[in-house]
């Protein structure tokens, strides 16, 4: 029995001194809302929209988790290596600092402007970000030209007393910076999940049949919408499956010439003898007697 008592107690302190392992979650950081895994050693786990503190390779920063790290999120992230880790919960204390950085980089940003306009330079600022932990500040510009800003870097350093770094980005990165809310009415897809802004043609508007009109189917940032893009595979897809435009078929109908295509119903419009037009599901359609090339330039 003591035996049995010793060999009880001795497992009990071996649970109690082993290290727990550390734990993995995805955080959002930074003004541009990168995304990245991050450590966090226990004792309590996180919980999603925590506002933390955490260190990443630009410095220490504000950020935010949204859920425990996987195999699915790091296949999405496209990363194997973490991106820094969690230091702490964020206090009171740290959102008072946050709300006074916020004044900081508003002072910054007016007084950048103010050095661009008097040095000449070819450049729009856009918005600054100062760090958490005070390691930098980062000021974001659009310019369709090389800027030399070597003096106005010096300039800044010597007023704020810490690293400057100078981003350029492109028109749609300014939208994901400043923009709010959508034609939809949601927020802006690029300010919230897009991490990479995918490309977008005119050819995916005609697909899904939506308005050419450019001030219709254009974002905030006066490209194309990004959410043409969403739906665009699965209308391939779909349209592949279809007689072209243009073909002859035979279905249960007779023989006819199609005239347009239904891509989300799967169905045809097909002409017969006599200007007959019929709405045709493609199931009814027996064989393609002869196609045409227009199925790849819709």
């Amino acid at each position: 029995m003591l035996l049995v008592m010793s060999e009880e107690l001795s497992a009990d302190a071996d649970v109690a001194v082993a290290p727990q392992p550390h734990r993995h979650y995805v955080v959002r950081y930074g003004l541009t809302r990168l995304v990245g895994e991050f450590t966090w050693k226990p004792p309590q786990p996180l919980r999603r929209l925590a506002s933390v503190i955490c260190r990443t390779e630009r410095g220490i920063e504000w950020g935010s988790v949204l859920c425990p790290a996987t195999e699915r999120t790091r296949s999405f992230l496209g990363k194997s290596a973490e991106s820094g880790r969690i230091l702490r919960l964020a206090t009171p204390d740290d959102e008072a600092q946050r709300d006074a950085l916020a004044q900081l980089e508003r002072e910054a940003f007016t007084g950048c402007q103010q050095m661009i306009h008097e040095r000449g330079l070819p450049m729009q600022l856009v918005d600054a970000e100062h760090l958490f932990g005070g390691d930098r500040i980062v000021f974001y510009y659009i310019s369709e030209q090389r800027v030399d800003f070597r003096e106005l870097v010096k300039a800044l350093a010597k007023v704020h007393k810490t690293r400057i770094e100078m981003r350029q980005i492109g028109i749609r990165d300014e939208a994901k910076l400043l923009a709010d809310y959508g034609d939809c009415g949601q927020p802006v897809c690029c300010n919230t999940h897009l991490r990479e802004m995918p490309p977008v043609s005119m050819k995916m508007a005609k697909l899904q049949k939506a308005t050419l009109d450019p001030a219709k189917i254009s974002g905030r940032c006066g490209r194309l919408k990004c959410c043409l893009r969403y739906e665009y595979d699965t209308y391939e897809a779909f349209r592949r499956e279809l007689p072209a435009v243009g073909s002859t078929v035979v279905t249960r109908q007779g023989t006819g010439r199609v005239i347009g295509q239904e891509i989300l119903a799967r169905k045809v419009v097909v002409v017969y003898e006599g200007h007959r037009q019929v709405l045709t599901d493609a199931r009814d359609v027996l064989t393609v007697v002869s196609s045409k090339s227009s199925n790849t330039s819709a």
